[in-house]
């Protein structure tokens, strides 16, 4: 296991531990969104994550939801969503998790995803072989519309929301099942092990998706992310198992 590796997974665990005592408490709010929350516990988890990243790589640079710190114009660069899934945590749904991956000289090469409720562990490093708490991942070997389980994500602004219903609409016909989870590092965790074989969203940030980016392709899936046409300066993801087409439905 690389430095860099055993860092992300100590960071990760410590916030999710911070998180899984906080679970179902009740939780001071910095900002309430129409369509998202921003809570201190996200703040206080980024800290804390940059503490003990910054503690091993002082002079790394630290991107996060909640803010950057560290070392501006350093070859390595940390990608956090301290709570990927904040809504969730804050109505008591135990569906969300940490993500961090790791950046050097633009590519990546480091992937952590940490769900403290289910205490699963996504890691990945470049190169190597993905694992969920330690074993062998790949995603599945679902290849037809019909057979697939895709999960649409639904984002935060109205001409996003529209253009999801409209996309979620033609899926929901063709495909298995539709499911709508709430967290975008977790759906595409579970496409990289199996449990789903697809992932559409039409607004979405680069700390949502980064670790997951790394985890997912090392495990045999396809990932394609382009500027969101609804939102400037946010991505488009469209991801899969690598093997069922939902090309036609973009």
């Amino acid at each position: 296991m690389s430095s860099l590796l055993s860092a992300a997974l100590e960071a990760a665990h410590a916030a999710g531990k911070l998180q899984k005592e906080h679970f179902g408490s009740d939780l001071a709010v910095n900002e309430m969104l129409k369509h998202d929350i921003k809570l201190d516990l996200d703040v206080r988890s980024q800290e804390l994550i940059t503490e003990i990243l910054l503690k091993h790589f002082p002079d790394h640079h630290i991107l996060g939801e909640e803010g950057d710190a560290g070392t501006v114009g350093s070859d390595t660069q940390w990608i956090v969503d301290p709570i990927d899934g904040t809504v969730n945590y804050f109505y008591g749904i135990p569906h969300f998790c940490v993500s961090i991956a790791a950046r050097h000289q633009g590519e990546l090469v480091v992937g952590v995803i940490y769900d403290p409720i289910q205490d699963e562990t996504w890691a990945v490093e470049k190169g190597g072989i993905p694992t969920l708490n330690g074993k062998p991942i790949r995603t599945s070997s679902r290849a037809h519309v019909s057979d697939a389980v895709v999960t649409v994500g639904f984002s935060k602004s109205r001409k996003a929301l529209e253009a999801s219903f409209d996309r979620f609409k033609r899926i929901a016909v063709d495909v298995r099942k539709t499911r709508m989870l709430g967290s975008a590092a977790l759906a595409l965790a579970y496409i990289a092990c199996g449990r789903l074989d697809a992932y559409i969203e039409e607004q979405i940030s680069d700390w949502d998706i980064a670790a997951g980016k790394l985890l997912l392709e090392a495990a045999g899936g396809d990932f394609n992310v382009t500027p969101s046409e609804v939102h400037p300066g946010k991505l488009f993801v469209y991801a899969t198992n690598g093997k069922v087409d939902l090309s036609s439905y973009l």
